[in-house]
């Protein structure tokens, strides 16, 4: 009597478990890896190896955002600072205290400085921040009252839906362009936002895109 299946059909179950197994381990590794807190929990605020205040510096000496994330305008990505621009105070103010050690050795051997990244989205996902800032979102928007924070934590969501909202009414959210890099500021009313917002989203052309090729490139 010949055989119905072929020798090789035996192994079919065992290919199946293996499949499953890789498939299962992919999946999970990705879930894991993206539901970390750096990715999707709000208040996530990492201890950092040089313990910069962020009240202190933007806040109490109101230094401007610009200073320090200097090519945010222009770049995609908002830079962290080199040691070189802290040392441009800090090789007269508190030039010797230990906790500016690790910034002085940084200074003067050019090895960075090794920051634990806070705000962080999906590799999937295209975010330019020179585009966002140049047509009025502010840091506030995305990143929360930096200018209050001892330590800076991940203060907004930062999920498809977060930025959905702004995308299909950006009059809500885009702000005067004297106004984008001042954290303190607020509409005296929802009715001047939307008004100034209007302004704003007609002067700067704003046509914010809410299809999915738009942000997945």
């Amino acid at each position: 009597m010949s055989k119905v299946f072929k020798k090789s059909v035996n192994q079919l179950p065992l290919k199946l478990l293996i499949g499953l197994l890789v498939i299962g381990t992919v999946s999970v590794s990705a879930f894991y890896y993206y539901a970390t807190p750096q990715y999707t929990k709000v208040g996530f605020a990492p201890t950092q190896p040089v313990a910069f205040d962020h009240s202190l510096h933007a806040g109490q000496l109101g230094l401007d955002c610009r200073y320090c994330h200097s090519n945010v305008e222009r770049s995609g990505h908002a830079n962290v600072p080199a040691a070189s621009t802290c040392m441009n105070c800090h090789n007269q103010i508190k030039a010797s205290s230990p906790a500016l050690e690790l910034v002085r050795q940084s200074y003067e051997t050019g090895a960075p400085i090794p920051w634990v990244r806070v705000h962080q989205i999906p590799d999937f996902v295209y975010f330019n921040h020179s585009v966002h800032v140049n047509r009025g979102v502010s840091c506030y928007n995305c990143h929360g009252q930096v200018n209050e924070m001892q330590v800076v934590r991940h203060d907004k969501p930062l999920s498809m839906n977060f930025c959905l909202e702004c995308h299909r009414e950006p009059e809500r959210f885009v702000r005067p362009h004297d106004e984008i890099f001042n954290l303190n500021w607020r509409p005296e009313s929802e009715e001047e936002q939307i008004k100034r917002g209007l302004e704003a989203v007609k002067a700067n052309h704003i046509h914010a895109p809410v299809n999915c090729s738009g942000c997945h490139q």
